[in-house]
């Protein structure tokens, strides 16, 4: 696995301080991306909680993903969570450290108070001294949020006096991009009060001292309550290795429902899932990869858009418009690119692979958001894609009609069916799989021919098939 080294500066440790007035929580960022450009340390927000007791138990169930490797627990596993302001919104999200669990806090405008709501995107430094502070914050204890340095600390900056280096695997990265394609095919599944969705959520098994999965789980929405069952009967969500959902209990107390994400089941094999839990003027989504040892790295989602020439170019045009919006709406792209609806979805699900914008199951909408990395490591590093572009460097595809022939370099050929858009290889990856964890290298390879997308790989042959 490629990992690299990830440096994040802050002026200061985040903490949180007591005062005549209440609580002060300061929240310190480190380099990210504005609307002026990328600055070293954005302020984001300065203002009161509504909520400050919830909005403190979701902000450490986002640091507790953070921190959490729910697979190979003997590794170790830490990255400050990832803040967007977007104008009417702060949203906190983190990734497991075995890339298997996506947490997101939507702390809405209902739960800020008395302040303005900036732009832009950042990591946020949440330690240990703070965590344990925040843990001790009482309901009816007023509390400031700053999320960004005071003005003093920004006319008085010599230069970073906090910084961190955390491992950043690039299968971690690719697992932002995946989780947004998978959750855009969620649909509501279910919802629960508060007290049924306790009462659920606090009967899951917890995690085995050595910390192995139970493997997935399935459920059945009947009324108001969910019924376990022992297999994916029409209507029931899989709830793959349950012990994962551990971070909501941090926020039970506060719920006022329960609601629960999944896509149309397709046969017996385990899916991704989300579950949310609403709160006071908040959100915190955990969406859970289908297996607890299988991160969303290697769901291949986003591998056909990597691949396309049309919507790279599609994508620039697209990221041209995006403007911090909480919330948005293809129809809109649409009209203002010139471009039909199912290529500006294409063009998002691209520039999902980057980090430039996320997927929110509750408003089944994208939101547009800027993480501070290196937008082209999903595309350089994903292993299907590289060998999928050798394949054709190498001119191993032939084309035949609906039938593409694809010779690997052991010599072995494998045929490639491409009937209107729906594929099928004859390799032992497709077998296993049946395209339920996206194209295998040679049908990605037949399509990027198909479509042209290698300009200078094609060539015509004399019967009118193409290599």
């Amino acid at each position: 696995m490629t990992r690299s080294l990830q440096a994040v500066a802050y002026t200061r440790s985040s903490a949180l301080e007591s005062s005549p007035g209440g609580g002060r929580l300061g929240l310190e960022t480190s380099r990210g991306a504005t609307p002026r450009g990328v600055e070293d340390h954005p302020r984001f927000f300065a203002g009161f909680l509504t909520s400050p007791q919830v909005a403190s138990a979701g902000l450490l169930a986002v640091a507790d993903v953070a921190g959490a490797r729910y697979f190979q627990r003997q590794l170790a596993a830490s990255l400050d969570p990832v803040v967007t302001g977007n104008g009417d919104r702060l949203r906190f999200e983190s990734f497991s450290g075995c890339g298997g669990v996506y947490a997101r806090l939507d702390v809405l405008e209902a739960g800020l108070d008395g302040g303005e709501v900036g732009h832009g995107t950042t990591n946020v430094d949440v330690n240990n001294p703070l965590r344990e502070a925040l843990s001790r914050i009482g309901s009816d204890d007023p509390l400031h949020l700053r999320v960004g340095p005071d003005e003093m600390a920004v006319t008085t900056l010599d230069g970073p006096v906090v910084e961190k280096k955390v491992p950043l695997p690039d299968r971690w990265l690719r697992g932002f991009a995946e989780a947004q394609v998978i959750a855009a095919g969620f649909d509501l599944r279910a919802e629960l009060p508060a007290s049924e969705a306790v009462r659920f959520l606090r009967s899951l098994p917890r995690s085995s001292a050595r910390g192995a999965s139970r493997g997935a789980r399935w459920v059945v929405p009947a009324g108001h309550v969910l019924r376990p069952t022992t297999r994916p009967v029409p209507g029931a969500v899989c709830l793959p290795g349950p012990e994962r959902l551990i971070a909501l209990q941090r926020v039970l107390r506060h719920a006022s429902a329960l609601r629960v994400y999944g896509p149309a089941l397709a046969g017996g094999a385990a899916t991704a899932s989300a579950w949310e839990v609403v709160l006071p003027g908040m959100r915190l989504t955990l969406t859970l990869s289908p297996e607890a040892s299988r991160g969303f790295s290697g769901e291949g989602g986003v591998l056909d858009a990597l691949a396309a020439d049309e919507t790279a170019e599609d994508a620039e045009l697209i990221a041209v418009l995006l403007a911090w919006e909480p919330r948005i709406d293809v129809g809109d792209l649409s009209a203002s690119s010139g471009l039909p609806a199912e290529r500006v979805r294409a063009a998002l699900v691209r520039l999902g692979t980057s980090g430039r914008v996320g997927y929110d199951t509750a408003e089944a909408a994208y939101f547009h958001r800027e993480l501070p990395y290196d937008a082209g490591r999903v595309g350089r590093y994903n292993p299907r894609l590289r060998a999928a572009r050798d394949l054709v460097g190498a001119g191993a595809v032939v084309l035949d009609g609906v039938l593409g022939t694809v010779t690997a370099q052991d010599g072995h050929a494998h045929r490639v069916r491409d009937d209107a858009g729906v594929l099928s290889c004859s390799c032992l990856w497709w077998a296993r799989y049946r395209g339920g964890r996206g194209p295998c290298k040679h049908a990605l390879a037949e399509r990027m021919v198909r479509r042209g997308a290698v300009s200078g790989q094609a060539e015509v042959l004399a019967d009118g098939g193409v290599r």
